[in-house]
This record gives structure tokens, C-alpha cells and sequence, in this order.
């Protein structure tokens, strides 16, 4: 039925199932498990004979729905959703090692998947490479030898370091290595890590997904073999599931996704343009500025820069938090993707745990801010962060 009608359209009606009382919005399932006519009836449900449902843990309307638009978003045969967007990644991971696994890693990891990858990893006897993201040639020596799996962030977190992913993808595959990319910055609308040669992608739901900082949520897509195969019996048996509640408020997310992604990015673009000519930042990095190291690949492999602005203040921390204090638009939180402009401070929350030495050899200094540009008017942005830079950064500090 709408198979001829473009994404947008679709993210309003597909994947719904409707029952007979005909609701326009697509009723919520909010069940742990389901009953059975006969006890007949239960044993072909939980032997695979009937493809209904047994118990939510497992599957649900719902989420079924939510999994069912995200996989036609992502282009991806099927999707698996998770409570969290690092159960995502613990579930794309775990469900594809054992003992005596190798990993290479991009170096520049959001914390949680930083510790997941060299604290957790370890302990179950996998060995973790890890690499500078952006050195094709250094993800050429990693992958000389048979490697199990690739893991990495692009744009990363909170540098917005982009890692080249048809590139290191091909790399990977001659070692016999699956691909997995966290693609939560640049979105599904912004990149197809897929249609690049990445093998799965994982997001934060919790995110632009969602986009009005409502609930949690994450979601894994993959090929159907892998699904059925890998991702199910790991996610059944360790029970990191989707809320049908949740899975109800995601899908009301992707209806407008595409909507605010675009105005999300008219606004970071102007904003990144701000902040390039105040005296008080000394470097801005996003993907969507020609003055971005990597912004021919960014135009390469992403359909826009993203939300995502990172700049540095001149002077170090006691400027950034001053410049953090002095705002009133903008909220002091560590989420994004929200509709509501966010500002962090990566080195003493989000990347905080990593050791100083890490966290300078990966630019994420004491001078560093991660701004998510939220959906309020950009203007009204530029002069909340010229009010609070020429308030945080004293003169004596700023560029000629």
C-alpha cells in the first residue's frame, strides 16, 4: 500500500497496525504478555510454529511497529530495539564475540562506549585495538591480520572527528571483519553507514529520535539473518527491552524527524558561522564548516554538518564554565538532540572518567564545549552565546 509514497510520507503511516476500532494514532500495547485460546496455542507460539506474540521481552506491537519504521528508515532489512542506546551498543557487540575475538576501535568514544570497549571487552578475553579514526593508514596496519569486529562513532563524540566509512569498511571486510557504527550524530537522515558498507548501526534512540528529551531508548539495525540469528537470541535472554511506552513515544518521533533534523541543521550552520567570528572562541569545529579538517569527507559520505557544534574558548576551564553559567537560553545538559539548545563540558562530564593525558591526546581540553543546537530561533541563540562569551572570557584572554 505504501510502497510508492517517499520517506517522509511513510514515516507518518507505515508500520502501523490498526485494530478494529479504527484509531487515527496508532494504539499503544501496553502489555507484558499475551493469553492463549488453548494450551495447544502456547507451545506453537514459544516452538516458532505461530508467529504471534508470548511475552513483551521477546516482541511486541509496539515496538514491533518503532523497529518496522526505523529499518525502512535506515534502509536496513530489520531492526532491533533496546531500552537505552547503550544497551544498543552492548547488544551489537557482546551478541557477536567470544573468547579470543579481536576488535578495532576508533579511539574517540563517547565514555560509556569507551569503557564498554576497553574495560568490559578485556575481561571476557577479547582483544581491543585501538586506533586514531581519522588515519586511514593506521586502520590499515589494525587490519592486517583476521579481526572480529570494527566499532566506531562518526561524527565522534565531542571533537565531531568523522571516520571514513566506505574506506575503513572495505579494510575491514578483507580481514573478515563486521562493521558496527554509531551513527547518533549525524542521524539516519544525515547518513547511510549501511549504503556505505557499515554491516550494523546502532543509535541512541534517546536522541534525535525522540527529540523533546522524553524517554530513553536505542535501536540496532542489520541484515534479517543477523536479527533473527545474533541480535534475538542475545536480546530475549539478557532482557534489555524496549518499553512498549517508549516504543510508542519513538515512533511519534520519527513522524517529524526528517522535519526538525533540517532545522536543526539551519540553525547549527548559523550558529557554527557565529562562533567562527567571535573573538572569545579560539577553534569551532563542525563537519558543515569549510573550515572543518575533514570537510570534504563530511561532504562526502553526509548529507549535512548536523546539529553538533564543539568550540574551544580561550582561557580553559574556569572561562568554559563561566561562559556555561552565563547563559539563559541555552541549557546546561550532557543529552542532545533536543529541541532545546544543550551545552556540556565533555572533560568533566561526559569524557570525565578518561585519565587528563587521554582526554588532551583526543582534544578534549579543559577549553572545550559540545553545543547541541536545539529548534529555537538562531538569532536568538547567537546573541545568548555573544552575551555570555563576552561575559565568561575576559579580553585580556581573546584574539587580536
Amino acid at each position: 500500500m505504501t510502497d510508492g509514497w517517499r520517506m517522509r510520507t511513510r514515516m507518518i503511516h507505515d508500520g502501523a497496525e490498526r485494530t478494529p476500532l479504527g484509531e487515527t494514532s496508532e494504539a499503544l500495547f501496553l502489555t507484558s504478555g499475551f493469553v492463549y485460546e488453548r494450551a495447544e496455542d502456547a507451545e506453537a507460539r514459544f516452538a516458532e510454529r505461530d508467529p504471534g506474540y508470548q511475552y513483551s521481552r521477546v516482541a511486541n506491537p509496539t515496538v514491533d511497529a518503532f523497529e518496522r519504521r526505523m529499518a525502512l528508515l535506515e534502509g536496513a532489512e530489520d531492526a532491533a530495539a533496546t531500552a537505552t542506546g547503550m544497551a544498543a551498543v552492548h547488544a551489537a557487540l557482546m551478541s557477536q564475540l567470544e573468547a579470543g575475538d579481536r576488535v578495532v576501535s576508533a579511539r574517540l568514544l563517547f565514555g560509556s562506549c569507551h569503557w564498554i570497549v576497553t574495560e568490559l571487552l578485556p575481561r571476557f578475553g577479547v582483544e581491543v585495538v585501538l586506533v586514531d579514526g581519522t588515519d586511514l593508514d593506521a586502520w590499515a596496519r589494525a587490519l592486517a591480520e583476521p579481526t572480529r569486529l570494527v566499532f566506531f562513532e562518526t561524527p565522534a563524540n565531542p571533537t565531531l572527528e568523522l571516520v571514513d566509512i566506505e574506506a575503513v569498511s572495505a579494510l575491514a571486510h578483507r580481514a573478515g571483519a563486521k562493521v558496527v557504527v554509531d551513527n547518533v550524530f549525524a542521524t539516519p537522515v544525515l547518513q547511510k553507514p549501511l549504503a556505505l558498507g557499515a554491516d550494523m548501526v546502532v543509535y541512541s534512540a534517546t536522541k534525535h529520535i525522540d527529540g523533546q528529551g522524553r524517554c530513553l531508548g536505542g535501536v540496532v539495525l542489520a541484515d534479517a539473518a543477523t536479527r533473527k540469528h545474533v541480535l534475538q537470541p542475545f536480546l530475549k535472554n539478557t532482557g534489555p527491552s524496549l518499553s512498549p511506552f517508549n516504543a510508542w513515544v519513538l515512533s511519534k518521533g520519527l513522524e517529524t524527524l526528517e522535519l526538525r533534523v533540517r532545522e536543526h541543521v539551519a540553525g547549527a550552520e548559523r550558529v557554527a558561522a557565529f562562533l567562527e567570528r567571535h573573538p572569545a572562541v579560539k577553534e569551532v569545529l563542525y563537519p558543515g564548516s569549510p573550515s572543518f579538517p575533514q570537510h570534504d569527507l563530511a561532504r562526502r559520505q553526509m548529507a549535512a554538518g548536523g546539529n553538533l557544534v564543539a568550540f574551544r574558548v580561550h582561557g580553559g576551564r574556569s572561562e568554559a564554565f563561566a561562559v556555561m553559567n552565563a547563559l539563559r537560553l541555552v541549557k546546561l545538559s550532557n543529552n542532545l538532540g533536543d529541541t532545546r539548545s544543550l551545552v556540556t563540558h565533555p572533560a568533566t562530564t561526559t569524557h570525565s572518567r578518561l585519565p587528563e593525558a587521554e582526554r588532551t591526546e583526543l582534544g578534549i581540553g579543559a577549553d572545550l564545549l559540545r553545543l547541541s543546537v536545539g529548534l529555537e530561533d538562531p538569532e536568538d541563540l547567537a546573541d545568548d552565546l555573544d552575551r555570555a562569551l563576552d561575559a565568561g572570557v575576559p579580553a585580556a584572554l581573546r584574539a587580536a
